[in-house]
């Protein structure tokens, strides 16, 4: 390819409102352009490499044996509503109606489209199956931000796995950890395979692919003796508290000023870790009351995955007076028998606390948790900190800020049941396969490539999926730069080297800029001052480094360096 010929409208400065490096970078380098809120047109050069992502993934697919499908993105209501998730899921769903005016969505996920295809299956012999696609994916992000990171409409390598028993899903399972553990390793992204919860997708074992970055929204606790779990799934160890022995019986305190966990601390001395806070949410329509130690925050995916939830919510301040007689500041769960109380784990057994007396304004010492409070389930709802002890090491976690990159599932029989999937068995007896699911946004492994590989004169792309291996530089208009820069670029076109000629009537500077800015791993510089020693020089981006080459050898240098790179 010619640069006289490419699209890249490079930026000369950075734009406006893009906080992520990836988005500021893809911006500038010419890569994305924003439509809408959520929505970027990918423009040639990312083409190029959203390509090459796509045939990383495809090749070690390929690997595992699986085969690619491609499904529709528009669904029919009607196999949502069979497996229940049609109204459990809410306004991230893209919904609407046909001129028939029947209802249907354009797919987040397509659980329930392959179980559909998955109905042709006949014998335990077809079994099992490994299915994936690379498709359109659509959700109504309430708030899109970091350019590809987070968006409304992208590209999902979604697989699936059939399997006739649990032991044949964690062959399936397995075979797509390891999978994506080359994937990652491949396209130069540092992945962490940490435990997770499996959300709305439902099932048991859960495992997130996550890349640290500072554009993340998640929270990875990590330790370095492997440990690894998103914040919604991660534990630690605590020190045992020890408490005195309390009063006889709660006692009642005036605590007219006193609305937050700190005011307790600051105006009445009552350390944090001694409090109870009272935190009522609205489950599935039931308002429920939720204990958790004063310095302790409750992480809500816990609290759903806890009570298997299909709605959630804080309760409203009038919805808490009516049932309690107290606002937010003076709750407690001391006396309530008739709402369901859970609370985590940190509090069982602690005695002498402080909580709320459910009246505005007075608080109750003397709290003994076992004999006071009617808790009807113990959870670990509690946020990891850093610093807590790993649970297998002991040793201080640390907690990263990442982003997703690729998430895989036990599903277990849930679509496969409630879409009628079966086979039979080898006893002549009906079986219900058994599935797993298995996600990479290719989008997003694009911008986390980028965040992990940029300095400050742009992106750094690994060879494997640059949009192009080599820039040649031609510097000057003279009859023999010319010449021999078509000839070089031939060559290795010839040697199926995926080569880009910068061919413009540009000065240096700007040529150099531009290749550096948009990543291109390796440069060859063509100019009338290296012709006449009989030499060109060969630049590599990552380093910095640029050395002279005999011009004779430019094709086997370039060839050698970019077969070193795949080892």
């Amino acid at each position: 390819m010619r640069w006289s010929e490419l699209y890249v409208p490079t930026l000369r400065q950075d734009p406006a409102g893009a906080d992520a490096v990836s988005h500021r970078l893809l911006l500038r380098a010419g890569y994305i352009r924003q439509l809408m809120a959520g929505h970027y047109s990918l423009l040639p050069l990312a083409v190029r490499v959203r390509a090459k992502i796509i045939e990383v993934i495809r090749e070690e697919m390929s690997r595992i044996g699986a085969q690619e499908f491609l499904l529709p993105t528009m669904q029919p209501a009607e196999v949502w509503q069979k497996s229940g998730r049609w109204d459990k899921i809410g306004a991230e769903m893209f919904r609407l109606t046909d001129r028939k005016g029947a209802d249907v969505a354009l797919g987040m996920t397509h659980e329930e489209i392959f179980a559909t295809v998955a109905q042709e299956l006949r014998s335990y012999r077809d079994l099992p199956q490994l299915w994936y696609q690379f498709q359109t994916k659509f959700r109504d992000e309430p708030r899109p931000k970091s350019g590809l990171i987070r968006v409304r409409e992208f590209t999902m390598k979604d697989s699936y796995s059939f399997d006739t028993d649990e032991a044949g899903l964690d062959r399936s399972f397995d075979k797509h950890h390891d999978a994506y553990v080359r994937i990652f390793a491949r396209l130069g992204i540092p992945a962490i395979a940490v435990e997770a919860s499996s959300g709305i997708m439902g099932g048991s074992d859960s495992v997130e692919f996550m890349c640290p970055t500072s554009a993340g929204e998640d929270l990875v606790v990590h330790c370095a003796c492997g440990y690894a779990a998103n914040v919604e799934k991660a534990t630690s160890h605590l020190a045992p508290a020890t408490d005195g022995a309390g009063l006889d019986a709660p006692e009642p305190f005036d605590t007219p000023d006193a609305r937050t966990i700190e005011d307790l601390v600051r105006d009445y001395g009552v350390t944090a870790d001694r409090q109870i806070k009272t935190l009522v949410y609205v489950v599935d329509g039931q308002l429920t009351l939720v204990l958790m130690r004063g310095d302790h925050a409750l992480v809500e995916q816990k609290l759903i995955d806890t009570l298997a939830a299909v709605a959630i919510r804080p309760a409203h301040p009038d919805e808490i007076s009516e049932a309690l007689g107290a606002l937010p500041g003076s709750l407690g769960g001391v006396g309530v028998t008739e709402l369901p109380i859970l609370a985590d784990l940190a509090l069982r057994d602690r005695r002498d606390m402080t909580t709320g007396a459910n009246r505005d304004g007075v608080h109750l010492r003397g709290v003994d948790v076992a004999r006071d409070l009617a808790v009807g389930r113990w959870a670990d709802l509690r946020e990891v900190t850093a610093g807590e002890p790993c649970p297998r090491c002991e040793q201080p976690l640390e907690v990263l800020r990442t982003v997703e990159i690729g998430h895989i599932f036990k599903l277990g029989r849930r679509y496969t049941e409630t879409l009628g999937v079966s086979v039979l068995g080898a006893d002549g007896e009906r079986v219900t396969p058994i599935m797993g699911s298995y996600g990479i946004g290719v989008e997003r492994a694009l911008a986390a490539i980028v965040e992990t590989h940029h300095d400050d004169r742009g992106i750094v792309w690994p060879v494997a999926v640059a949009p192009f291996e080599v820039a040649i530089a031609v510097l000057g208009t003279s009859d023999e730069v010319v010449a021999e820069a078509q000839t070089l670029y031939a060559a290795l076109r010839a040697q199926r080297v995926d080569v880009l000629l910068d061919d413009r009537a540009e000065r240096p500077g700007v040529k150099f800029s531009d290749i550096e800015l948009v990543g291109i791993p390796y440069r060859i510089t063509v100019a009338a001052r290296g012709l006449a020693e009989g030499t060109v020089e060969f630049t590599d981006r990552a380093t910095g480094q640029t050395e002279k080459i005999p011009l004779a050898r430019a094709v086997a240098h370039t060839t050698h360096t970019l077969r070193a790179t795949e080892n």
